[in-house]
């Protein structure tokens, strides 16, 4: 039991860190990105928003990305909402990106 304890487990983390200056960069990205985004109009910046921001997404969840991206295209346009609509064609175009280019 006590042989157990003693073996610790393997850090995962390439070096010491990493995982916070992972996660300051992202969050410079996203405060960019709406930065760049609340100086538009709102079609081309729910467009720009959604579609960089979509890029980022794991593989795996492209799907159910995709059809987030459907239906809030579809809401979006049947609402005469821009930046939602545009935002939707974003994630649509972002999702498909991702799900054929990008190697999970």
């Amino acid at each position: 039991m006590a042989e157990s304890k003693a073996k610790e487990k393997p850090n995962k983390e390439p070096f010491a860190g990493a995982y916070f200056i992972g996660l300051i960069i992202t969050l410079a990205l996203l405060v960019g990105v709406v930065a760049v985004g609340a100086g538009l109009p709102p079609a081309i910046s729910g467009f720009l928003v959604a579609l960089l921001l979509g890029v980022t997404v794991n593989p795996k969840y492209a799907l159910g990305f995709l059809s987030a991206g459907v239906f809030s295209a579809l809401l979006g346009f049947a609402g005469h909402e821009p930046q939602v609509a545009w935002g939707g064609v974003g994630l649509i175009l972002s999702s498909l990106i991702v799900w054929r280019f990008i190697k999970s």
